[in-house]
């Protein structure tokens, strides 16, 4: 469940950001949503409400230290997740068609699945992959609206493989934050992530010239995004990762697309067709299968 809430709290940054889209460059909303997530949650954790957060999060699992490595690991989390995979995807974007990089987006999860279960040794029953099956294919044909005839995966190789990239980077991201999701503060940790990322990536649109123009109307989009789609999605995100695993975690997470898909029409009045209803439920069923006969990490 904590891995379907972090889905849909992710879910409504598309919306949110659409909106913050008519007046801000993409690159900067999102250092900023990042950053701005990354200060909401220090000011949890100087405060008193940490600990009685901390304490739904408590489990037998958990490592109270927090040691040089696991510095070492968030480092390199962040190279993969909050530097590499953005300015790849942002340089995909350019050179490839809307569809495609719907489709190509769903990679994330595959990979996150594939290093779990090569690297990390991460099994599932076969009714859990019947469930993960199920969400794949959901969150295929709600991205696309199966549309597959107009993909040009062959004739746009350059910015689908950078598209792919990015995923693989994601993937590495969310399996590396497993072992960080094990420690006790998880509330500094996703902070330090979060906080670190969006400096790195507001840094990289000052290098490359883009303009940080921010005006008045955009701000409560930007501050609603940091502090929920990001802040207390990738909270949830570490938990779920601590509870049942990268594979399962990351396969759920792809929900993200159902929820966007569906607050953008309920919000902004996008098409939401009859096989992206379809595709949904196939999704909400695959979820399902997954709670009912999966089984923690």
């Amino acid at each position: 469940m904590s891995a379907v809430a972090s889905a849909l709290l992710f879910g409504t940054s598309s919306t949110l950001n659409k909106i913050a889209l008519e007046n801000v460059h993409p690159t900067v909303i999102a250092g900023m949503i990042y950053f701005i997530g990354g200060v909401f949650l220090f000011g949890i954790h100087f405060s008193p409400l940490s600990k009685k957060i901390l304490a739904l999060f408590e489990s037998p699992e958990i490592e109270p230290k927090i040691t040089t490595k696991d510095f070492r690991t968030l480092a390199f989390v962040i190279l993969c997740g909050s530097v590499a995979a953005p300015l790849l995807l942002l340089h995909g974007l350019n050179q490839t068609t809307a569809v495609n990089t719907s489709l190509l987006l769903n990679a994330e999860s595959l990979f996150t699945a594939l290093i779990a279960f090569v690297f990390l040794s991460e099994r599932g029953t076969k009714k859990e992959y019947l469930g993960i099956t199920m969400l794949l294919i959901g969150v295929v044909f709600v991205t696309t609206n199966g549309e597959f005839q107009k993909l040009t995966l062959t004739e746009n190789i350059a910015g689908n493989l950078l598209i792919v990239g990015a995923c693989l980077f994601w993937g590495i991201d969310n399996n590396l934050s497993k072992f960080l999701s094990k420690k006790r503060d998880i509330i500094l940790i996703t902070g330090l992530k979060c906080f670190i990322g969006g400096l790195a990536l507001l840094a990289i649109a000052f290098v490359i010239g883009v303009p940080f123009s921010i005006p008045l109307i955009s701000i409560p989009y930007l501050l609603s995004a940091g502090a929920f789609s990001i802040a207390f999605s990738i909270l949830m995100f570490l938990f779920a990762l601590r509870k049942i695993g990268s594979m399962r975690t990351g396969v759920i997470y792809s929900m993200s697309s159902l929820f966007g898909a569906v607050l953008a029409f309920l919000i902004l009045r996008e098409q939401f067709s009859f096989i992206q209803l379809v595709a949904g439920t196939i999704m909400l069923l695959g979820v399902y299968v997954l709670i009912l006969y999966g089984k923690r990490n």
